[in-house]
């Protein structure tokens, strides 16, 4: 039965790579194509399929990757989504417009609902709720929402998973890990963008956003961490109506944060909802590392006596122990403005280039602090600080980690709407005392002696293991079975087209062979005759003849001569 299962994926692989590359030749990216030794493909594409060229040429090349993007569905928006928080990795055009990626897609019928619920469920729509709309309030391209009302008479909303949208978000991981292993042998620089890891990291992400169960215990462990807090609220999970692909939440009547004049109408306090707002999310970050990595406007809604609530839990990042004092540290040395600091932060955390130009990156980062210098802190706009500096350590390519860059976006989200709330609004005053806290806690007596201890348990690891490994090591050597693997890149399309000029060779020798020992024949007048010439050399001629033909038709389809 594994087979089974394994040979259908392997067939709905196949389509959807047809599928891809029929849509990356349409919107002119068949150059891609050939880089990644894919050259056949594209000489077969340009036989079968025709592009608007006057509509193509006009749009530029970002642009034209978010269409493909959109009309290969809702795995490719996804990665998109979450390309457009990596502008470490690429250019800062296609960051821009893969950020219009959205998921606007029809909503699935009605009749599929009420059979996901059964499915998932254990039973039919009636026996859970009382009522429950047959038209979406949303839908997105993973799951679409609708209002229902239990038999208790809470009002709820269900989150409903598309049918289907599993195995095809799998055969896109499968397809895109085949293209991301392609994308690492054959485009040169490619080790500098790590195509493989951004799949595992798309992976992950959309898996956890499918998994809808995970999302409720997410939203749990946020209430969790804020238990206690009246300035913030969480939407109550409902288990009983809750499955794999059914997600059951509070319904949460309140008003968007972007709606200004709702607010003012209610009589709520902008700039009480601002600070509110900053406070809660550099909790998340600095206290919990645990955020919401999506709190757009829409995701914001603000109850009755300034009370904030966040919905769509989808998207979450964490930063471990080391993570949030390597940005405590780089905002304090930025902050003072400390370019040797900074510089030794970036090389300290093991993502920077052999080759690192660290004279120019000196000079950047220090024209970059220079425009600052003058500014009352109050002024910095901390986010659009931090994003400038991304762009300038991006340059020379050095990496970021990923959820230091989907903070770096959220923080740019959250700064963007408290100033819209609150024109006087000042991150910098939120930030500092939760980094005053931090700084206190790494001089207290209790740091200090668990940093210490930490390090000596590591030392006394290395010293055990060290006498086992060097035994290993010298075992190895003595049975000659000590290895190194060497893995050659870009090596792969030389090969194959160096076999294609042997063999175009090898045929050129066959047909002028054919042609001199026809000639041969034809003067000894031996053999059968027709027509008063020997046959064989007739033969000779005819073989030669059609070899000849087949090697220009396939040359001509190539489009090389």
């Amino acid at each position: 039965m594994l087979s089974l299962l394994q040979l259908n994926r392997n067939i709905r692989s196949i389509r959807r790579y047809r599928q891809i590359i029929r849509v990356l030749f349409t919107y002119g990216f068949d150059q891609l194509l050939e880089l990644l030794n894919l050259t056949h493909v594209v000489a077969r594409s340009r036989r079968i399929f025709r592009r608007k060229e006057s509509k193509i040429t006009e749009l530029s090349p970002a642009e034209r990757m978010r269409l493909a993007m959109e009309e290969l569905g809702p795995s490719f928006v996804k990665l998109g989504q979450l390309l457009s928080t990596r502008s470490d990795v690429i250019p800062k055009n296609f960051v821009t417009e893969f950020a219009k990626l959205q998921d606007n897609v029809p909503s699935f019928p009605f009749a599929q609902v009420r059979e996901q619920v059964r499915l998932e469920l254990g039973n039919d729509i009636e026996a859970f709720f009382s009522s429950f709309s047959t038209t979406p309030i949303a839908a997105a391209s993973i799951a679409q929402v609708h209002r229902a009302c239990l038999h208790t008479g809470a009002e709820v909303v269900v989150k409903v998973r598309r049918p289907g949208v599993v195995e095809l978000v799998e055969t896109d991981i499968d397809v895109l890990m085949g293209l991301a292993i392609l994308a690492e042998r054959h485009l040169p620089g490619s080790d500098i963008y790590d195509p493989v890891g951004m799949v595992r990291e798309f992976a992950r992400t959309i898996r956890r956003e499918m998994d809808f169960p995970r999302e409720g215990h997410t939203i749990e462990k946020f209430a969790g961490c804020f238990s206690g807090d009246p300035t913030m609220y969480f939407p109550k999970i409902f288990w009983e109506t809750t499955g794999k692909g059914i997600l059951t939440l509070e319904y949460i009547d309140g008003i968007k944060v972007s709606n200004l004049p709702a607010l003012e109408e209610a009589g709520l306090d902008r700039r009480l909802i601002a600070h509110r707002g900053a406070d809660a999310f550099l909790k998340m970050v600095l206290v919990h590392g645990f955020f919401h990595g999506d709190p757009h406007p829409g995701n914001v809604m603000i109850l009755p006596e300034n009370v904030i609530c966040l919905l769509d839990y989808g998207m979450v990042g964490r930063l471990d122990e080391h993570l949030k004092g390597y940005l405590i540290d780089l905002l304090l040395a930025i902050l003072k403005r400390d370019v040797d600091e900074v510089i030794s932060l970036l090389i300290s955390s093991g993502d920077v280039p052999d080759n690192l130009n660290a004279g120019a990156l000196k000079r950047d980062l220090t024209e970059f602090i220079d425009n600052y210098y003058d500014l009352p802190l109050q002024e910095i706009e901390v986010g659009r600080m931090l994003q400038e500096f991304i762009d300038i350590v991006t340059t020379y390519h050095i990496k970021i980690q990923p959820n230091l860059m989907l903070l770096i976006k959220a923080l740019v989200t959250i700064e963007g709407m408290g100033r819209e709330l609150d024109p006087q609004f000042d991150m910098i005053g939120h930030l500092r005392p939760f980094m005053e806290q931090a700084i206190r806690e790494r001089v207290s007596p209790l740091y200090l002696f668990k940093d210490f201890r930490d390090h000596v348990t590591s030392l006394f690891s290395l010293a055990q293991n060290l006498p086992r490994d060097i035994k290993e090591f010298l075992a190895k050597i003595n049975r000659n079975r000590f290895k190194i693997n060497l893995e050659h890149r870009g090596l792969d399309r030389f090969i194959t087209e160096l076999d294609k000029s042997i063999n175009r060779l090898s045929s050129s020798l066959i047909i002028a062979a054919l042609i001199v020992g026809s000639s041969i024949i034809m003067q000894t007048n031996k053999g059968p005759l027709l027509f008063g010439f020997p046959v064989f050399a007739f033969l000779g001629y005819m073989i030669a003849g059609l070899i000849g033909l087949w090697w220009v038709v396939a040359i001509l389809r190539s489009g090389r001569l």
